[in-house]
């Protein structure tokens, strides 16, 4: 009976693996269509939220921006590569300004002191929303931070970042894009 017991217990413990595989992998298709839509040349919707402002006293959306393209930066205060990418989303806004379009950034798992700092330690100086309950983070599919995306003027996803985006990245998505718009 004993002999028995072992190969159950490791092959039961083999189909739970298994069936947890397939859980992950179903769980993660969303997120994947939106990247896998944009590499076909799709171009999927971005759901209109509206979130506060940084300073709370005001609320701003996607909806606003219609009519011109945009950047949106999801970001924290503590993620060293959103640190690092400031930077460059400040030559992201002039480049947006200069055809017309807009820069937003979108905080998530921050506290709104941090988030303040955290601009105007970088000069940002365009608009930051909070998505406190990640409602845009999710209809984004956002896998971490800081993620990107560039919008149509009809509010489209044209492409994304998944991580730091880089001059390298600019130069051979955004600036295209743009030409374009």
């Amino acid at each position: 009976m004993r002999r028995f017991a072992v190969p159950g217990i490791v092959g039961v413990i083999a189909v739970a693996l298994v069936a947890l595989l397939i859980f992950g992998v179903l769980q993660t298709r969303n997120n994947d269509s939106i990247d896998q839509a944009v590499a076909r040349g799709e171009k999927p919707a971005a759901k209109i939220v509206t979130l506060q402002d940084l300073d709370g006293n005001g609320s701003g959306s996607l909806a606003d921006y219609r009519g011109r393209p945009v950047f949106v930066n999801f970001f924290a205060s503590w993620c060293v590569p959103c640190t690092q990418e400031a930077p460059l989303l400040n030559d992201v806004q002039r480049m947006m300004a200069a055809r017309g379009g807009a820069i937003v950034g979108v905080a998530i798992d921050d506290a709104r002191g941090d988030t303040q700092q955290f601009v105007d330690e970088h000069g940002i100086t365009y608009p930051v929303w909070r998505d406190v309950d990640r409602t845009l983070a999710r209809s984004f599919g956002l896998q971490g931070i800081p993620e990107s995306f560039v919008l149509d003027s009809q509010g489209r996803i044209l492409a994304l970042e998944r991580q730091q985006i880089t001059q390298r990245w600019i130069d051979d998505r955004l600036k295209p894009l743009l030409a374009e718009q």
